[in-house]
Formats: C-alpha cells, structure tokens, sequence
C-alpha cells in the first residue's frame, strides 16, 4: 500500500524570540488524512511551532513545505488553505453564532455565505443555536463554534493548539469523534494536547520540550523508546512510599495511578531487586504492568528543564 502523501515536511525549522531560543532544529512529517498529536510541557514551543506552519510565523532558518508551499516564502499561501484554532476562543462574544460565522466567510471573501454558513452549521449540530450569543455559549459548544470557523473555508489542514482545554469530558469525546470523520474525510490535523487519552487518539505524536523534539512515532513506539520496565505497587498505605521507592537502585520514575503506584526504570534486573528487597515484610504487592504512554511522558518530562528557569 502507498503512503500517502506528505502535508507537512520541514527540517531544522528554529525561531528565536530575542536571545530565547524557542524552536530548535525542529523536523517534522505529517501524512495525508493523518492525526498527528503535539504534546510536552507548558512553554516548550509547541505554538510557535503551529504558527510557523500554518503561516502566522516565518521561520528563522530551516528548509520545508506545508501543503506543498515553502514554508520561508510562501505564507500568505500556506494561510490560505489552513484552518487554525487558536487555545483561546477568538471570536466575537457580542455576535450571534451565525453572525460571527458570516463575518469569518466575509472576511475570506467567499460567494454564497448564506449557503455557506448554513451548511456549517449543520455539520456541526449548531443550527438550533443559530441565534444565540457566542457570549452565552458553554465551553464545549464555543468550542464547537471555533472549528465550525475553521472549516468554512474548506481548509486541507486542521491546526488545534490544546483545543479542549477547560470543556467537559463528554464535550471532548464528541470533539474527538468529529475530527477522526474529518480525518477519515482526508482533512490532515496537527493537534497540541496535554490529555493522555487524546493523545491515543491520535495516529501519531511528537513529544516537544524547550524547543527541542525529543520522540516522536506511534504511541506505542514513544513508549517503547523509552524503554522502560514498569511495576505497579498496590495496597493500603501507600501515601509518602514515593519518595522512598525513588531513592532506590534502578528506579528513574515514581507515579501515582489511582490507588496504586507506577515505579519505572530502564534496567529490569536491578529495578526488580530493588522493589523486592524494599516490600520485604511489607504488607503490599508488586506486578508487572507494561509502560504507560502516560509513564513515558512523565520520563521525558523528568528528563527536561524549563532553561529559564534552571
């Protein structure tokens, strides 16, 4: 089978804001119809990033395309044919939604807005709402708002920077079915996440810290890179043991997970021993779990540092 083609394919994109180094060396490929998940810590680079490759930036230095337009000289283009949602709702909470839609279709000057419009609001459930107040709407239907915004210019690329931020979990879940049918309708998205849920969604991830890429591939291959062994501790009094666990030989992580704890480390041998010497005649027990995407993203995590703040 043929892969499809490549929307997004930049090498060594960087962008510096005076003497801050946001976006180092980034590379970075996207396929065709893909759902491609941008995930690392607050402040890492991922919506520069973004903006680079929807065209809101230029890049520094590096070489690529998105959607076949060079990304250093052709942004007004690239602008053009992308759909992008910003973390913060950015329309106008004094206009109804179909108002603010027919302002977004007036300002890319597109014939038929009434049709236009109509057919947006359909697609996303929003016509009963047609003329109720942006102001007034719910996270989770403002943010239904947003994306109907996005796409009334048929965009070929979905940029979403943390695009569920502050909606509830059913808000999320209806979200995230909607953008695999506009997947499945051959539409590309790039999608910046901090929920591990969302990021299993997606088809593949690039883990980004401090302007840096450090992994990047299927979940199952950021995990597997890693290469971490992973226990999980249970029983009764479990509180303060994770700072304990972390002394020992062999273990470079310790995470909460629900009512038991999550000890990770990359060599098996001595992390085992450990553990066993350590629960000697202590009324817990021990299993072995396979790693977690959610345990690999607090090692890489771990493994960073924030360089303006040491």
């Amino acid at each position: 089978m043929q892969a499809a083609p490549l929307v997004i394919d930049v090498t060594g994109i960087n962008k510096r804001f005076g003497d801050k180094h946001v976006v180092k060396d980034l590379s970075l490929q996207v396929r065709e119809g893909e759902i491609f998940g941008f995930l690392g810590p607050n402040g890492s680079g991922k919506t520069t990033s973004i903006r680079m490759l929807c065209g809101l930036l230029t890049p520094d230095s590096g070489r690529g395309t998105c959607l076949g337009l060079d990304v250093l000289s052709e942004s007004a283009a690239i602008k053009r044919q992308v759909g992008y949602m910003t973390q913060k709702f950015s329309l106008w909470d004094d206009l109804t939604i179909g108002e603010n839609l027919d302002f977004v279709a007036r300002m890319f000057g597109m014939q038929g807005r009434r049709e236009v419009v109509d057919r947006a609001l359909e697609e996303l459930s929003l016509s009963g709402r047609r003329d109720q107040l942006a102001g007034t709407l719910s996270g989770g239907w403002k943010q239904r708002l947003a994306l109907a915004s996005c796409l009334l210019h048929h965009p070929r690329l979905l940029l979403l920077d943390e695009p569920t931020a502050g909606v509830d979990p059913k808000a999320r879940r209806d979200f995230w079915e909607e953008i695999h049918r506009l997947s499945a309708a051959g539409i590309t998205v790039l999608v910046s996440t901090h929920y591990m849920d969302e990021a299993e969604r997606c088809h593949r991830l690039a883990y980004i810290a401090y302007g840096s890429l450090m992994a990047s591939g299927t979940a199952a291959e950021v995990v597997a890179s890693q290469q971490l062994h992973t226990w999980e501790i249970s029983g009764d009094n479990l509180q303060g043991l994770g700072q304990a666990l972390g002394q020992l030989p062999g273990v470079d992580l310790v995470a909460s997970f629900g009512a038991t704890l999550h000890v990770s480390g990359r060599d098996e041998a001595q992390l085992k021993a450990s553990l066993e010497t350590f629960l000697q005649g202590k009324k817990l027990a021990m299993s072995v779990v396979s790693a977690s995407l959610e345990d690999a993203f607090i090692y890489l995590m771990q493994g960073t540092r924030d360089p303006l703040h040491g």
